[in-house]
């Protein structure tokens, strides 16, 4: 039994459908665990089990993770939590506690790059996200911490200023960082759960297939789209104005800001790129797949 979180969103929906088109000769079955089950996709639901509820809720992960050999987790965003360590340790904990209760073995988690860097203290939702690993990893489960940089698909959050030539964020136009889509960090999280030969806890860094600057990925945008994208910087207390005024909570804007800021400060850059730290998709890939159609939708 694999049991899926998250599973209408966007990482977690495609380790749900990577897991469903697995060869039938695979006997593992499937639950998710899901706030709305209207939200799962047709079909889905003859096909797996389905646990209604948070999985941040001690009861629905006792339920959920009853019989279960391997849990794929994700935190979900919440904007107005009231502090970063509620939104992800305190939020984890009642599973971390069921993984034990119900002898669950493997735990695939998504978090972030960073750990053992200068910034790793100080970097806001990832340094939450850190903390998150150490709860699941202190509860006796084998553990594999996702350790993501920026995902591609968040270029989609601009498709508007995008398509008006204009593509920004607060990272320095010159530096080159890694980038991942998340269909290759659901791929990987497929593979781990499906085979749990590994132990113990450590981090599965996916790096994408290249490290690119903010400068490179308009380029490649403007390539791609057939028409000028320019890069524009911004600050982050332009980044914190714009969060606050669509209503988010302080604790949330302020782990954003600091996240952004420590990537400035090389949060990405403590890991060694190497033919198992990179995935398949290039950011060119990306775009004539994934943001050509929807800006041109």
């Amino acid at each position: 039994m694999i049991v899926i979180t998250t599973p209408t969103g966007d990482i977690g929906s495609q380790v749900l459908d990577a897991l469903l088109q697995t060869d039938s000769s695979h006997k593992d079955e499937i639950r998710v665990v899901v706030r709305d089950a209207a939200r799962l996709p047709d079909g889905v639901h003859d096909r797996v089990d389905v646990v209604t509820g948070s999985h941040g809720d001690a009861d629905v992960v006792a339920r959920a993770f009853a019989g279960a050999d391997a849990v794929f987790w994700v935190v979900p965003p919440n904007p107005m939590t009231p502090s970063l360590a509620a939104a992800f340790s305190d939020f984890t904990r009642p599973a971390a506690r069921a993984f034990a209760e119900h002898g669950v073995g493997h735990v695939v988690g998504v978090s972030a790059l960073g750990r053992g860097t200068s910034v790793a203290d100080r970097a806001g939702l990832v340094t939450a996200s850190l903390a998150m690993d150490d709860v699941i990893g202190d509860s006796g489960v084998a553990y594999r911490a996702l350790a993501n940089p920026s995902f591609m698909d968040n270029v989609l959050r601009q498709v508007d200023s995008i398509r008006g030539g204009v593509f920004t964020d607060t990272v320095a136009p010159d530096r080159a960082a890694p980038a991942a889509a998340t269909r290759d960090i659901a791929a990987v999280a497929a593979r781990l759960l499906l085979d749990r030969s590994w132990t113990g806890v450590d981090a599965v860094p996916v790096l994408g297939p290249e490290n690119l600057s903010a400068h490179d990925m308009a380029h490649i945008m403007s390539e791609v789209l057939g028409t000028p994208v320019r890069y524009e910087r911004r600050s982050h207390e332009d980044l914190r104005t714009q969060m606050t005024g669509y209503g988010l909570g302080k604790a949330f804007v302020d782990g954003m800001v600091d996240m952004m800021r420590a990537k400035d400060d090389g949060l990405d850059d403590g890991v060694t790129r190497t033919a198992e730290t990179s995935t398949p998709t290039t950011f060119r890939q990306w775009c004539t797949d994934v943001l050509l159609p929807a800006v041109q939708a």
